[in-house]
């Protein structure tokens, strides 16, 4: 079974984190939310306060087979101040495993890790500069896969982002079965 870290930061956007959390779940991947923050609850850009399974100090994410980060401000600037969650990405990367982010994540803590750097990304309008600045090729799409780097573009992409990511976990039926028995298929007819 896959196995899918989430950081939840403080400000983080709501459906980027809990859309791709029920979607990768529904997929029988497993799935862990870990607060970085210093109490389990972490509060949501909306206000919404979400309990998280584990907080950071008690996780090791060498069996993490994705470690995704939602977007939204300031959880996205949040992640990126966590040394930890930085050390995290950059050591998954480096061994050449999945690494994930959508809206704010892509452009303000994947590109200024120069994770970006040569790949295609997209990113939440007005982010492009920082994209351009890292090296990387803003593409605008909902969705954009380079190698072992998925990014989303925002709230909108959230379902389009998980199904990509529970496709590249489990498999392309899977995915699309979750799909259609969530009647996102019925919203693309």
């Amino acid at each position: 079974m896959a196995k899918v870290y989430v950081f939840l930061a403080d400000g983080f956007e709501d459906v980027e984190a809990l859309i791709p959390v029920d979607v990768l779940r529904r997929g029988g991947v497993e799935v862990v939310t870990v607060s970085t923050t210093d109490f389990p609850l972490v509060e949501s850009a909306h206000g919404v306060n979400i309990e998280a399974d584990l907080q950071f100090e008690q996780c090791d994410f060498s069996d993490a087979d994705l470690l995704m980060l939602p977007g939204g401000m300031p959880g996205a600037s949040n992640l990126y101040a966590h040394e930890g969650v930085c050390q995290a990405v950059m050591a998954q990367y480096a061994a050449g495993k999945k690494v994930a982010a959508i809206c704010a994540a892509p452009a303000v803590v994947l590109a200024q890790l120069g994770v970006l750097d040569g790949k295609k990304a997209t990113c939440y309008p007005g982010f492009e500069k920082a994209l351009a600045e890292a090296g990387a090729s803003y593409t605008g799409d909902l969705v954009t896969v380079d190698g072992n780097v998925t990014t989303g573009e925002g709230p909108a992409a959230a379902f389009p982002y998980a199904y990509e990511l529970l496709s590249q976990l489990v498999d392309r039926q899977t995915s699309d079965q979750i799909a259609e028995g969530m009647r996102y298929k019925h919203l693309m007819a």
